[in-house]
């Protein structure tokens, strides 16, 4: 059985609340990522941040990005799988809830991101499709 953590990009770092989204953008950078997951001051997961997040949630917007934290942006209930969830599992909850990356969770921690590039990396081609159709539908 492959897992989400047999299929995962290892070592994603959290990114606290209180951090400024020019700050953020500087870890993406020296990442190499274009996503990163938000921690409470408990680091516990309380939402994702996009590089398209601090473009168009903040500086499209006129806001300084100096002055909003990634807290001001976590929208919504995040998503997340276990570490030892089936790839299956893992497909399925990105279907179902349209997202293009998943922090993986071990024993309440964060050990790992599952990302498109992680599911072509590792996943058969319809494996992929499939979830690209789903994740990529046009909704009215």
């Amino acid at each position: 059985m492959t897992t989400a953590k047999d299929i995962m990009h290892p070592g994603a770092e959290w990114l606290p609340a209180h951090e400024t989204l020019d700050r953020a953008a500087q870890m993406m950078r020296d990442l190499d990522v274009g996503a990163l997951p938000i921690a409470d001051e408990n680091e516990r997961l309380c939402g994702i941040l996009t590089d398209r997040d601090i473009v168009v949630g903040c500086v499209a917007q006129g806001h300084d990005p100096s002055r909003v934290t990634a807290g001001d942006m976590a929208k919504g209930t995040p998503r997340w799988i276990e570490a030892n969830a089936d790839v299956e599992e893992v497909l399925r909850e990105m279907k179902n809830h349209r997202i293009r990356r998943i922090p993986v969770i071990e024993n309440k921690r964060l050990v790992g991101m599952i990302s498109e590039a992680d599911l072509a990396r590792h996943l058969s081609d319809a494996q992929v499709a499939g979830w690209a159709e789903k994740v990529y539908e046009h909704r009215r």
